[in-house]
């Protein structure tokens, strides 16, 4: 029984990790029907903009959050603006994904060219350490990132329904052309949300950063299985995308244990084809309330 609450700990402790770099894209496709497959590389970028402010500042990884993410919401506002914004109009908007795909590649090949293809570790022992809570073990940093995903969650739940800036964007979602009809400017909405999808993977790259080491690759292992959390959770699901990264968390923390260690990331992309052939939509999609934006 120990050794099975341990690995489901372990289960939740990595859906929090999952939710905090999945909420961000699914924001981001709720409300501007973009699919950003360079959210990996602006988690990439964080990253890398938190190892630098801790090796050479001395800053604490969870301080340079105050700077990562404002930091990542300019990138989204710039993306959005210069990038996805002139192509909103385009005939086949499939282009915007292929554009997104071409910055995703400029991204991994700048870092290649500043850093290397050397890894670099955020030194931060401390969040490395485990806390006894009865008969498991948890590690620091994941418990941070656990209440962190929840919190996040909760704020942007609130943010969306009960600001003024949330209500336009809810009301972008359900029908742009009524929402400009009514006097919202649609397209700085489409981008203060690329900006907050980017700052939520700002958060995240602070939090991640001490914990993982810091490569240019690293983006594609998160973005995928980012992925796998919004289609289970919903497209545009808020809400959705927290409880999928916990399903998505415990089948790889059982399967690991349980299956093989090997056998991790069949299990997860295979529940990841039976919800896209049997549940399109998503478990919760059109079904759960909290924050269900699209």
């Amino acid at each position: 029984m120990d050794i099975f609450l341990q690995v489901l700990i372990n289960g939740l402790m990595l859906g929090g990790l999952f939710a905090i770099t999945g909420v961000g894209l699914t924001l981001i496709f709720g409300i501007v029907k973009v699919v950003n497959f360079a959210h990996g590389e602006f988690l990439m970028v964080g990253m890398y903009a938190t190892y630098l402010l801790t090796t050479q500042f001395g800053v604490h990884p969870y301080v340079t959050v105050i700077a990562v993410a404002p930091m990542l919401f300019v990138l989204g506002v710039l993306t959005q603006r210069f990038l996805i914004q002139p192509l909103i109009t385009a005939r086949n908007q499939d282009i915007q994904i292929f554009a997104t795909v071409g910055l995703s590649t400029a991204l991994i090949n700048l870092a290649l060219l500043v850093f290397g293809a050397d890894i670099a570790a955020t030194p931060a022992a401390e969040l490395r350490s485990s806390i006894q809570l009865g008969p498991v073990r948890i590690l620091t940093g994941q418990l941070v990132i656990f209440l962190t995903a929840g919190a996040l969650v909760l704020g942007l739940h609130l943010f969306l329904q009960h600001s003024q800036a949330g209500r336009a964007i809810r009301a972008v979602a359900q029908h742009r052309a009524a929402a400009q009809l009514m006097g919202i400017n649609v397209n700085r909405v489409y981008m203060i949300t690329f900006g907050l999808g980017a700052a939520c993977v700002g958060l995240a790259a602070s939090l991640v950063a001490p914990l993982y080491p810091t490569s240019p690759s690293i983006g594609t292992y998160f973005v995928l299985t980012a992925f796998v959390v919004v289609v289970l959770g919903g497209l545009g699901s808020i809400g959705g995308a927290f409880l999928g990264a916990m399903i998505i968390g415990l089948i790889d923390s059982f399967a690991g244990f349980y299956v093989g260690s090997d056998l991790r990331e069949v299990a997860v992309f295979g529940v990841f084809l039976l919800i896209l052939i049997l549940r399109p939509s998503g478990l919760f999609g059109g079904r759960l309330n909290l924050s269900h934006v699209s």
